[in-house]
């Protein structure tokens, strides 16, 4: 009976309920994990095999484009998960719980598939026009990048104004400074994602139309804070009446 009662505590404890409200989310963290501890254990030179293996380059997506562009989903192009799962929490969390598992999964898959071509596209036109070498058909392209740029930018609608034009303004220079130092396609896949997650306004007009807003959630916080650490020497409402 103990155990039932510790399981339900567990289950509905705000660490689980929190997990649970974005399961896309972090079922996907998980597998990220999975990949990324398998990443530790093998070889450089076998890592090399595998991640090329799983790269969206001009030449897997000619030869087999559904298999890289889901595999590609799964394995994060370095050593370290925890900046991932501050970013997803930060980004994908919020745009599940809003959008829903179904929509957050499909805005996302838009975006990261289409900005795959995009900038495939511009490196296949730079290869054909003797601007890159024609050896970057082979490059190594993997990653959850375009998938989140993709939700940055339909956050766009579930934040209220004005505050959403800060963060867009923010957002756009994010993701147009780096292409102004050095024009790469992984920046314009970047920024190709965050307009494409833009462009996906019409798919989520149906969402709930409940906006964050800063200025709100600060004015909760502090009225929480309040409850639990009243200011010292205050006295209750009831004592004043006396």
């Amino acid at each position: 009976m103990s155990g039932r009662r510790a399981g339900g505590r567990l289950w509905n404890s705000r660490p689980s309920l929190y997990v649970r409200s974005a399961p896309g989310t972090f079922i996907w963290l998980a597998v990220l994990l999975a990949t990324t501890i398998i990443q530790h254990s093998v070889t450089p030179e076998r890592l090399q095999t595998i991640l090329g293996a799983q790269s969206t380059n001009i030449r897997h997506l000619g030869d087999d484009p559904v298999h890289v562009l889901i595999t590609s989903l799964f394995w994060l192009d370095g050593y370290y998960w925890l900046p991932y799962l501050l970013l997803y929490c930060i980004f994908h969390v919020p745009a599940e719980r809003w959008l829903g598992t179904r929509l957050w999964l499909a805005v996302g898959l838009i975006a990261h598939v289409s900005a795959t071509f995009v900038s495939e596209g511009v490196l296949y036109w730079a290869i054909e026009h003797d601007r890159a070498s024609e050896t970057l058909v082979n490059v190594r392209d993997i990653g959850v990048s375009y998938f989140l740029a993709g939700i940055i930018g339909v956050l766009t609608f579930h934040i209220a104004r004005p505050w959403r034009w800060l963060y867009l303004a923010g957002m756009l220079v994010l993701f147009c400074a780096p292409l102004l130092a050095n024009v790469t396609f992984t920046g314009i896949g970047h920024l190709s994602s965050l307009l494409i997650g833009l462009a996906c306004y019409p798919l989520i007009r149906t969402s709930p139309q409940v906006q964050w807003s800063p200025a709100a959630s600060l004015a909760r916080f502090r009225t929480r804070s309040d409850r639990r650490f009243p200011t010292v020497g205050s006295t209750p409402a009831e004592e004043d009446e006396l």
